[in-house]
């Protein structure tokens, strides 16, 4: 087995040390600007998710500290599509899931083919959200059955996450459910008008939609537990998958702690972007932190440590090369 195609896995699970393949890297030069502005495109998620603000917020940064790049973020279907939009050089950066991202980098799953991706940190944890409402008779995954469910976004993280859960507990989603296949703000709206029973959505801490969802009047939320399914869910698709918690008080009314399923969020490139601009990339993000954690806290998660903790696919060279000045061993 080549070094390059041994992954990191999330805290709590096996960790392996090494530069993945990458081999020493020294002297990138400065990131030459010419006078024409590098103009570069971040791919995020929908409106209603973390992804969309959070990238918003690093073009903003990128935009304005480093000099001769402009930095537009961009709202798509989330990971699955980010993955295919960088590997195809449509987009320069990309928000994703781990558990697509490794996807993509092995050519499984969603994806026929292995894609040119490398990583340049891990970025926060996504937490696996089932949403319904007090009086649906939904107290477990297994009561999903026979319900009306969204599952998420086509070509999004959440549907390949979310459909992992189904199996995981043993539920077609073509026979055992009614299945619709909305975004998180759309599934907002129409569990919060009763045209579907429940919804997965895969996100950080707290999601904008189920925010508001869970404040509307006369509603009353609920999140559903499945961190029994976890170690299915590992046994079939490998520990890019961890136990995670929904910590009490996160949405409104919400007063309990929810176990769930949790992987690491990553941000890609192509594995041919310029090193220097991957380098500078990270060094500007990381000077820059306390901007984006004025868009969304979950940019506190975004820690030197935490950054390299985990990743699902080989870093890229100007990655490694930011990572292992700042003294970190990966």
């Amino acid at each position: 087995m080549k070094e390059e195609d041994r992954f990191l896995n999330r805290r709590d699970f096996l960790k392996i040390s090494g530069a993945m393949g990458l081999g020493s890297l020294i002297g990138f030069p400065t990131l030459a600007m010419a006078q024409t502005k590098v103009r570069l495109s971040i791919v995020t998620g929908g409106t209603g998710g973390v992804y969309y603000p959070y990238g918003g917020g690093m073009a903003a940064v990128l935009s304005k500290h480093l000099p001769g790049v402009e930095v537009t973020a961009e709202v798509t279907a989330a990971s699955v599509d980010n993955c295919k939009l960088v590997a195809a050089q449509k987009a320069d950066l990309g928000f994703v899931m781990g558990d697509s991202g490794h996807d993509a980098y092995m050519g499984s799953g969603k994806f026929k083919e292995k894609l040119p991706l490398r990583n340049l940190a891990v970025l926060y944890s996504n937490f696996m959200h089932i949403v319904t409402l007090e009086g649906k008779g939904i107290n477990t995954v297994s009561d999903l059955k026979g319900k009306r469910i969204s599952t998420g976004a086509p070509g999004s993280g959440t549907e390949v996450k979310g459909l992992r859960v189904l199996e995981a507990y043993g539920i077609n989603p073509e026979k055992d459910i009614s299945r619709d296949r909305l975004g998180a703000t759309e599934s907002a709206g129409a569990l919060k008008d009763r045209k579907i029973d429940a919804y997965f959505w895969d996100g950080g801490l707290p999601t904008a939609s189920i925010l508001d969802l869970a404040a509307t009047p006369g509603i009353k939320a609920k999140l559903i537990g499945h961190e029994d399914g976890v170690g299915r869910m590992i046994a079939k698709y490998g520990p890019v998958y961890f136990k995670g918690k929904i910590p009490k008080n996160t949405y409104p009314g919400i007063a309990v702690d929810t176990a769930v399923a949790a992987v690491a969020n990553i941000l890609i490139c192509h594995e041919k972007m310029d090193p220097a601009l991957a380098y500078n990339i990270l060094k500007t993000l990381f000077a820059h932190k306390p901007e984006l954690v004025t868009v969304h806290k979950e940019a506190n998660n975004l820690t030197l440590e935490d950054a390299v903790d985990g990743s699902p696919i080989p870093f890229h060279p100007g990655a490694s090369k930011f990572y292992k000045e700042k003294g970190l061993k990966f």
